[in-house]
């Protein structure tokens, strides 16, 4: 189980992503497509911005318990859960490989 406030800051960071993203779009397609004078501009507004508004910094947890290491994006859990709850039947469609 990770710790609560990594799990809270986490989910801050989502919500500040979410909220940057529009503008932060704006001024990457600025940065790759405007004048030198607007690029420059558009880089110091873009550096202005809140570091969590980038969306590299959220990390990716298990769902169930915040994990970090060792996410399956396709299920939003972590490996180890991955195999308790497949082994338990609580994956619809997941069997366990034999041959």
């Amino acid at each position: 189980m990770a710790k609560k406030s990594k799990i809270a800051a986490n989910e801050r960071r989502r919500a500040i992503v979410a909220r940057f993203a529009s503008r932060r779009a704006e001024l990457k397609e600025i940065i790759r497509t405007g004048t030198p004078e607007d690029r420059a501009a558009a880089v110091r507004e873009l550096a202005r911005q809140p570091r969590d508004a980038s969306a590299t910094r959220v990390r990716n947890r298990d769902s169930v318990d915040g994990r970090p290491r060792g996410h399956l994006t396709k299920f939003g859990l972590s490996r180890i859960r991955f195999r308790q709850m497949a082994h338990r039947g609580e994956l619809p469609g997941i069997t366990k490989a034999s041959w």
